[in-house]
């Protein structure tokens, strides 16, 4: 079976929402999934007085599970247009895995969350989707496939390059449902590009 792995990072609870709703795509194209975030590196006081939520409902990530799975799909909010700085300590640690090319040929895919409509969505997928290419994955993002993200009727998230949510300047919007729909149709298209190049059976 076809073993993907959804890996955030989430501050406020949208990007393990949308972490949430990919990984029931993949499991809709029969995939096995693991939810796993990474740990935590801002100060505690930090944490507190900014009112952090950690999902402790999914356990925290080992970089050494990666090459475990056949996809891994990766979200963390924006911060600044880029990744967010708990994700890129995360990923700094895999120069081992790079080194022994142990994640080449393994599928990948980005998501975010911004306080914005144009908050740095498309460079924070890109900075998630260089770091994987470094490592050697084979890249899918949310085509047009997915009509959602065409709508003009609402204000929404979505780009040909990852799933997406908006989360207001105040982080009160949640993810909308054609926000969770276009994370659970990249989740979907992973695990069945993952399930192809992997011939169906875990290596």
């Amino acid at each position: 079976m076809t073993k993907i792995l959804v890996l955030y990072y989430s501050s406020y609870g949208h990007t393990s929402q949308m972490a949430a709703a990919v990984a029931e795509g993949a499991r809709t194209a029969g995939a096995e999934v693991d939810i796993k975030r990474v740990p935590e590196t801002a100060p505690a006081e930090i944490v507190k007085a900014a009112g952090f939520s950690a999902d402790d409902d999914h356990p925290i990530a080992e970089v050494n599970d990666l090459p475990n799975y056949d996809g891994i799909i990766i979200g963390t909010p924006t911060r600044y247009g880029r990744i967010s700085s708990q994700m890129a300590s995360f990923l700094d640690q895999t120069g081992g895995l790079w080194q022994k090319g142990a994640l080449n040929g393994k599928v990948g895919g980005a998501f975010t969350s911004s306080a914005s409509q144009h908050g740095g969505q498309e460079t924070t997928l890109f900075s998630i989707i260089t770091n994987l290419l470094h490592l050697g994955l084979t890249i899918v993002g949310l085509p047009y496939s997915f009509k959602g993200q065409m709508t003009l009727d609402e204000i929404t998230g979505g780009s040909p390059y990852g799933a997406t949510t908006i989360a207001g300047g105040d982080g009160k919007r949640q993810p909308s449902q054609t926000e969770l729909d276009g994370a659970q149709h990249q989740g979907k298209l992973i695990a069945q590009v993952a399930a192809k190049l992997s011939g169906g059976t875990h290596h």
